[in-house]
């Protein structure tokens, strides 16, 4: 499926039958020659290219810059089928035509019948419980139709403000008209109860043609806000992300707890889902997840299981689940995100008690992460949690993403730590402080330096040195691994 077909879906919805699209000029939907509205900014050739993907081949270019123009037919899952008219221009730009193709008119009645209505694309709740039922409006599933089209990350919503897109990392206006928040949501009224009380609402969803979104909605003193995190229907393979250094092997490992870290934004939860969906093709296991809320599918082998809880809907909160979990039978269980000492040391339990547990931490750094769950704990029981830890813990993986150097997108940069016997003793007694050497000398054991991938990334021209030099936490580092002088 071409990124186009987020568009074109929103050309069905609005019955639409024209869609022009040019190398730095706003995208226009017509029907009938009656221009439609659609709010979205002048495309950027990267993202032009992107959007039609396998559309605009590299041959199919060739002939188009030749002959002045190419004429292809394009079927669109579930969508139908579009001539799309593929033009050089001048400026060696380009532009790209789609035009709906009409459906063979139904035969000959004794009274013509009303055309069907041209179904919307439905806006599916993952939540089943009527407190968490949504159903929300076709302008919602347009805004998110359009925003992934631009390879949004993130829209930011804020009542009576115009919406915000987050495309590499950077923030955009998406169009000039604000939103009434509620009414776009189309929220219960126990959810606008609730967020009326100063409480949130967290939401995952299925739009269709789009994939999965989570949704946070809350307040703030300027006035009702959300935040929409885009996220694919299905989970990445571990292959598809291009780590620098191979990961697949921690999903075979019979017990243990794997850690990824970063901050907000940084991927986390992609690289969790990636890493469960690995396990379940490797592996016949029973998979047990407990999210706040579902983000990705995963798809389950018929060798395998997998029982996927929402904190707030299905389970009470992380610790809850996690008791539950050990009375269920799991070999592998994913924690969205460990945020108590009581969700830590049941994680742990777990771990010891012949579980694989695949969880997330907000730390900045594979020794910080060590740090952050020690730290949690009062000081009379943190030896015994750097036994514990030292005794499970299989790897940290802290991870950023880095705008692409010569292309539209981001790269992951990651800091990965392996348990060895040596990192096992350094755990144990307290000396985080070392790890950084034991980083440095691990190469050979699977590990890497934050500075050491960011330098692998420069020389591949992956990511820019002035980019590279921003995230990392030694530039000289850095500068000796490229093989350049620091200027700073």
């Amino acid at each position: 499926m071409a990124r186009v077909d987020s568009l074109l879906s929103i050309l069905v919805q609005q019955g639409a039958n024209e869609l022009r699209l040019g190398t730095d000029r706003e995208p226009k939907m017509l029907a009938s020659g009656a221009p439609k509205r659609l709010a979205i900014p002048s495309t950027p050739e990267d993202t032009l290219r992107e959007l039609l993907g396998e559309i605009l081949t590299g041959e199919r270019e060739q002939a188009m810059r030749a002959g002045g123009r190419v004429d292809v037919r394009y079927e669109a899952a579930g969508l139908g089928a579009f001539q799309v008219k593929l033009l050089a221009r001048g400026d060696a730009a380009f532009d790209a035509v789609f035009l709906r193709e009409t459906r063979p008119a139904p035969a000959a009645s004794a009274a013509p019948s009303a055309a069907p209505p041209t179904p919307r694309a439905p806006l599916m709740p993952v939540a089943r419980a009527p407190a968490l039922a949504i159903v929300a409006s076709p302008s919602f599933v347009e805004l998110v139709a359009t925003a992934a089209a631009l390879r949004a990350s993130d829209i930011h919503l804020i009542d009576g403000a115009c919406p915000v897109v987050r495309v590499d990392g950077a923030l955009r206006q998406l169009a000039d008209a604000p939103v009434s928040l509620l009414p776009l949501l189309s929220l219960g009224a126990e959810q606008e109860e609730r967020i009326a009380r100063g409480h949130s609402v967290d939401l995952g969803l299925d739009v269709e043609s789009v994939g999965r979104v989570r949704l946070h909605v809350f307040r703030t003193a300027e006035g009702t806000a959300a935040s929409v995190r885009l996220l694919p229907s299905a989970a990445p393979s571990l292959a598809s992300l291009h780590m620098p250094v191979p990961l697949d092997d921690l999903v075979t490992a019979p017990s243990g707890l794997v850690l990824v870290c970063g901050a907000t934004g940084s991927g986390k939860s992609t690289t969790l889902a990636a890493l469960a969906q690995e396990a379940l093709r490797r592996r016949s296991i029973v998979l047990t997840t407990l999210e706040d809320p579902i983000e990705y599918g995963l798809a389950a082998s018929h060798t395998s299981v997998v029982r996927r809880r929402q904190v707030g809907r299905d389970v009470a909160d992380f610790a809850s689940g996690l008791r539950d979990a050990l009375r269920e039978d799991p070999d592998v269980i994913l924690v969205g995100e460990m945020r108590d000492p009581e969700t830590i040391g049941l994680a742990l339990t777990a771990a010891e008690t012949g579980h694989l547990v695949l969880s997330s931490l907000h730390a900045p750094s594979a020794a910080s992460a060590i740090e952050r769950v020690v730290d949690v704990y009062p000081p009379q029981r943190q030896a015994q949690i750097r036994v514990q830890l030292a005794d499970v813990l299989r790897a940290v993986v802290a991870q950023w993403l880095l705008p692409r150097a010569r292309a539209a997108g981001r790269v992951p940069v990651v800091e990965v730590l392996r348990m060895t016997h040596a990192v096992g003793a350094l755990v144990r007694d307290g000396r985080t402080a070392q790890i950084a050497t034991a980083l440095q000398s691990g190469r050979r054991e699977g590990m890497i330096t934050l500075e050491r991938c960011l330098a692998d990334r420069v020389q591949a021209g992956e990511v820019r040195i002035e980019d590279a030099r921003a995230l990392a936490n030694d530039p000289a580092s850095l500068s000796l691994y490229v093989g350049k002088p620091d200027d700073g």
